[in-house]
């Protein structure tokens, strides 16, 4: 990923632009494949069907993010970031110390999607796999994203908090439409919003990134 960090005077976080990036493939954690599966163990049988659904999916996948950094300002559970406002006990104690935020979206696209619609009805199985492959994708992918993110960070003496998503705790889904807003995640990465805050295509992630200065550089 190539960026460039929205720092300010004495190294302070502003707001940024909106970013967008593509990643190559992550490497698969079959461990947490098989858990979203539902599965102890990799059986022979196991294997073969995640082996072929990976095959078949690999050329359709696509591995998007678009993000942006902000300056924090927090007065108890009173969050502003970004022209946005919002209350939240949880993610104020996520953010606790942070002075900045980076919030993304991330996704594996619309053509996975209509490879597991495919599957729904005529082989259950597979769509079970195809599901678990894709919650597997897009979290390997916004660990990516974290990972670049910590290394960029790093040199500017900035270290990162878990990430923080909409539907968490007790930071409300509808958040996300708000996020949505800031990101322009449909002309960025095109993933749009549903009525009732879901997000198409399904395997996307919205999240809040707090950055504090750890005092070293």
């Amino acid at each position: 990923m190539h960026s460039k960090q929205s720092f300010g005077y004495a190294g302070q976080m502003i707001n940024g632009p909106i970013l967008t990036v593509a990643y190559s493939a992550p490497p698969i954690d079959r461990r947490e494949l098989l858990r979203y599966m539902g599965c102890r163990a990799e059986t022979e049988d196991v294997s073969m069907l995640i082996d072929s659904v990976i095959e078949e999916a690999r050329p359709i996948l696509q591995y998007r993010v678009c993000y942006r950094e902000a300056a924090l300002q927090q007065n108890g559970a009173s969050l502003s970031f970004c022209s946005l406002s919002v209350e939240s006990r949880m993610l104020a104690k996520c953010l606790e110390n942070c002075t900045g935020v980076i919030l993304f979206a991330a996704t594996v696209g619309l053509p996975f999607d209509r490879l597991l619609a495919k599957y729904t009805h005529t082989s259950p199985s597979r769509a079970v796999a195809l599901q678990a492959l894709g919650a597997e994708r897009v979290e390997s992918l916004c660990n990516a994203f974290m990972k670049t993110l910590q290394d960029e960070y790093a040199p500017k003496g900035y270290a990162l908090k878990p990430r923080f998503s909409p539907g968490y705790g007790d930071l409300s889904l509808s958040f996300q439409a708000d996020l949505f807003r800031v990101l322009d995640c449909p002309k960025r990465i095109g993933v749009t919003l549903c009525e009732n805050c879901l997000m198409s295509p399904s395997k996307s992630v919205t999240a809040i990134v707090g950055a504090f200065h750890n005092g070293v550089k």
